[in-house]
């Protein structure tokens, strides 16, 4: 193999440091500050982004905080309208309650009217029905007519004894 000979191991040691001097002054002086530059874009770049998604962050944190406020007025108008509108439902009710208890109650008082005159109607025309029925029952059992006189007598007799 050549590399192993010992007669070319001189200059092989010169070319080796002449290449790895030109490569080292070509790494150091092209290649690393390319890379470096690119690194250091990238990591402005990486900054800038996390800046701007921070800002976004707390842009959003803003427009959850002033959502949640609007819901909050939302939820407290809401329940404001709705108790409003059952006072005012309440308010409605008691009053149509208390007009169909007044138009019931004179209904009522109508209607005992009504039932009072009839039952005084009804207990006057008693004692004629029994005036007239105990003539008759008289005159079916005896065969003779008793008069009305005596009739209205027994009657109104039996009458103050029940």
């Amino acid at each position: 193999m050549p590399q192993l000979d010992f007669s070319t191991f001189s200059s092989q040691l010169i070319w080796l440091a002449i290449t790895f001097s030109a490569l080292y002054i070509l790494i150091a002086r092209v290649a690393l500050p390319r890379i470096g530059g690119t690194i250091e874009q990238r990591s402005d770049k990486i900054a800038n982004d996390l800046d701007r998604a921070q800002s976004m962050k707390d842009d959003v944190d803003k427009a959850i905080a002033s959502y949640e406020a609007a819901l909050a007025d939302a939820k407290s108008k809401a329940h404001a309208i709705a108790q409003e509108t059952r006072e005012k439902l309440s308010a409605e009710i008691e009053s149509e309650r208390v007009r169909v208890d007044d138009e019931i109650a004179v209904k009522i008082a109508d209607a005992e009217k009504a039932i009072n005159a009839m039952k005084t109607k009804a207990m006057g025309e008693v004692n004629k029905i029994a005036s007239d029925l105990a003539g008759e029952i008289v005159s079916d059992l005896t065969g003779t007519k008793a008069t009305s006189a005596s009739i209205s007598k027994a009657v109104a007799s039996a009458a103050s004894k029940s």
